[in-house]
């Protein structure tokens, strides 16, 4: 074959470089890149034929037949006329065109199976086949599944609340397009173009980031200890709430007696069920105890629901989102409709016209709105680059970035006008019982004599206390009214829509209350408990994904017995989580959920863009981003990860830790002897704790950082063919194409030449 001419690239350079010829019309670039794609399939499929070790199998060893062998050879007659066709004529590619599609897609269809092959043409092992999501529906509604948290939610509206309203709306969109895009970007085009998941993947990126995935792996090990047992609550409350009425409306009677427990007496009928039935707390932090019995089945059915819908891999984790995203969103919005006719939906509505200007200067606001969008988005944890591993190579990741983020965001704000409104619904009837309440209180008060009878209450308000109650007691005058506030608590309207911030940031704990007071309080709560675990199922089955898929990724073993694999890791993860069912469980949530997990969150992304930045190269990815989308990327985002976001991270990480070092950690314990919340403070040993957990997630970055200068390992991976105990980025995605001046004879052979090989 005659080489092409002088000035014009080789084929072998296609894999720097797309040709672009200018007489070729866009059907003819749609079969170049089809029958150079043909090529590099065709070719990896052929040498990696003595000996396939799939996940789709039960990992022996295939065969080779004489037919599959024949099949190989013809098919590689076929790919090398197409090129030969493309050498002798470019101007004959129209007439050929629905001919090669249909010879390259009916090769893809019954050799390569959508499936991608590696071969290790040094040391001859065994090709590996990877699944791939049959749909990138279900692959946006699996990353989506990851992220969509119950808890999220609710800590968007408490900031909302507590840091500017719309401008820290304005403040999270700025960070949500500026930083957490371009760094969801990052892990999902990792994720897609090596196809490894997280423990792997930052080695191939560059050998001293190994830790990263190491550390990534515990952080998703840890958090998916607790976050489970919120499912356990989920559906301790749901089998509760097919009673009539529900246990938590209203107090229990004493054993042989009419009268209610005194206990339950002294505080509200929910936070008493809350605290002495379903968690059994303790008092104290301190204290110890075995799992409490009524959350143990609970907690094992849980696990055993997030097991089975990862059982068979991502095919079953796939059919299933397909029912656990819809759902909720469809409640979602029958509940934001029928919201807004709840008595007090205005009061709570008004909330979202808020506004503070001063929130903008503020640093701590940025930092915390920064740690959010990490949170909303799932970054660090693993998931989403193990999600992103096992979707086809040519998907436009970067499309995906923006479909994720927006819609979390859409998310965010449809739910908001439905908790505010049944926030200041809850709200409202608390404030009418208080009222309630303190005129039984005053004219028991004043008849006993410890009150002037100026301050008893006028008649009008002894039928319907919410008629003029406050406007009363304003009226008095000041000493007398002093004298009230002294025996009696006072009732506000705001304080009691506030109150929900008590630090465990759990976005049931109103909402069950709230839904109490409704008629048809059954109902509604089993429709509630049901849109809340749903969504939070789907998220624990993204993080038992990052669990397996690493691990699988590493131990060939586990992938030839998916579903064993599936219920000893779900039942191994329900032994572990038995710890947060014991009476001070809800306390170590508290404090891993609110202190512990920002911290290693934080460092790990800041690592991951560090790995990109420097040791990969941001312009380098960035082309590789390119070649997976199929055009030109914004150089940009190379300016993002290299300049804004490694700044906002450090800002993140310095005010949190200021923040860590200088707060004393709290949270809010039941006293059983009094039947009322309290504030306390975790014990010196409870930091030291915290501080452990986390040398134990960050160690591998140093210690493998440490290792990789005491034996002189490379700082970015070996590239044209070298070895660094994994395979090569670009090689993975390259397309291996023949030399232009190779013989029919010599291709059909598998000879490789300089021109095909990887790009470095």
């Amino acid at each position: 074959m005659s080489s092409l001419p002088e000035g014009e690239p080789h084929l072998g350079e296609a894999a720097r470089v797309p040709v672009v010829w200018p007489e070729m019309t866009s059907e003819a670039r749609e079969v170049e890149h089809v029958v150079s794609k043909s090529s590099s399939i065709e070719t990896k499929l052929s040498e990696g034929f003595r000996g396939i070790l799939g996940w789709e199998d039960e990992g022996a060893a295939a065969p080779v037949s004489e037919a599959q062998a024949t099949a190989a050879r013809a098919a590689r007659a076929q790919v090398w006329e197409a090129h030969a066709s493309e050498a002798k004529g470019r101007t004959g590619y129209p007439k050929h065109v629905s001919e090669l599609r249909m010879r390259s897609s009916s090769l893809l269809k019954q050799i390569f199976s959508n499936e991608e092959f590696l071969v290790d043409e040094e040391e001859g092992s065994k090709a590996l086949t990877r699944p791939v999501w049959s749909g990138k529906v279900e692959y946006i509604l699996a990353q989506l599944g990851y992220n969509l948290k119950p808890s999220n939610m609710w800590w968007f509206v408490s900031l909302w609340l507590h840091c500017g309203g719309w401008s820290f709306l304005l403040i999270y969109i700025l960070l949500l397009f500026l930083v957490g895009i371009p760094l969801l970007l990052l892990e999902l085009a990792a994720g897609q173009r090596l196809r490894l998941s997280s423990m792997a993947l930052w080695k191939v990126v560059s050998p001293w980031s190994s830790g990263v995935g190491y550390s990534s792996f515990m952080v998703c090990f840890f958090s998916s200890m607790y976050l489970n047992v919120v499912n356990a609550w989920f559906l301790f409350y749901l089998s509760q709430s097919i009673q009539s009425p529900a246990p938590w409306e209203k107090c229990p009677l004493l054993k042989n007696a009419s009268d209610f427990d005194p206990a339950c007496a002294r505080t509200t009928p929910f936070m008493y069920f809350w605290y002495q039935q379903t968690l059994k707390a303790s008092d104290r932090f301190e204290d110890g105890g075995p799992p409490v019995r009524s959350l143990t089945l609970p907690l094992f059915v849980a696990w055993c629901l997030v097991g089975t819908f990862v059982s068979n891999g991502i095919k079953s984790m796939g059919k299933v989102m397909y029912v656990l995203i819809p759902l909720p969103y469809f409640m979602i919005v029958c509940f934001l409709f029928w919201s807004l006719l709840l008595d007090g939906a205005t009061y709570g509505l008004e909330y979202l016209v808020v506004a503070k200007v001063s929130s903008i200067y503020n640093i701590r606001v940025w930092s915390l709105t920064g740690c959010q969008v990490l949170f909303n988005l799932g970054l660090g944890f693993g998931p989403v680059a193990s999600l992103a591993s096992h979707m086809d190579p040519s998907n436009n990741c970067l499309s995906d970035a923006f479909v994720i983020a927006v819609i979390n965001l859409f998310t965010m704000l449809i739910t908001m006008p439905f908790i505010f409104s049944v926030l200041g619904f809850r709200a409202t009837v608390l404030t009418y019982r208080c009222n309630e309440k303190n005129v039984e209180m005053l004219m028991d008060l004043v008849a006993a004599g410890q009150l002037p009878r100026e301050a008893q209450p006028p008649t009008y308000l002894q039928g319907n206390p919410s008629a003029g109650y406050s406007t009363w007691l304003e009226g008095l005058p000041q000493v007398l009214k002093q004298q009230v506030h002294s025996k009696v608590p006072q009732c506000s309207l705001k304080e009691h829509f506030l109150k929900f911030e008590d630090g465990r940031g759990f976005v049931f704990l109103a909402f069950i209350e709230a839904m109490s007071f409704l008629p048809g309080s059954t109902l509604w709560s089993i429709l509630f408990f049901v849109m809340l675990l749903v969504l939070t199922l789907s998220t624990m089955a993204g993080f038992l994904q990052g669990l397996m898929m690493p691990l699988q990724d590493v131990f060939c073993l586990l992938r030839r017995h998916k579903k064993l694999f599936a219920v000893s890791i779900s039942l191994l993860m329900f032994l572990c989580s038995l710890f947060f069912i014991r009476p001070p469980g809800v306390y170590f949530i508290t404090l891993m959920n609110n202190y512990w997990i920002i911290v290693p969150i934080i460092i790990i992304v800041m690592c991951e863009n560090m790995t990109v930045v420097w040791a990969y190269g941001a312009k380098r990815f960035l082309a590789d981003v390119r070649v997976l989308v199929g055009h030109p990327v914004s150089p940009v985002y190379s300016w993002l990860w290299c300049s804004l976001c490694p700044v906002m991270l450090l800002l993140m990480f310095v005010t949190t830790v200021f923040f860590l070092a200088t707060k004393n950690f709290s949270y809010t314990a039941w006293n059983s002897s009094s039947s009322r919340e309290e504030l306390r403070w975790y014990p010196s040993w409870a930091r030291a704790l915290m501080i452990l957990l986390w040398l134990l997630v960050i160690g591998p970055i140093p210690a493998h950082l440490v290792y990789s200068l005491l034996y002189d390992i490379r700082f970015r991976a070996e590239m044209q063919g070298q070895r660094t105990g994994a395979p090569s980025a670009l090689l993975l995605g390259s397309q291996i194409m023949p030399r232009p001046e190779a013989s029919r004879e010599e291709y059909l052979q598998g000879g490789q030449t300089e021109a095909a090989q990887p790009v470095a």
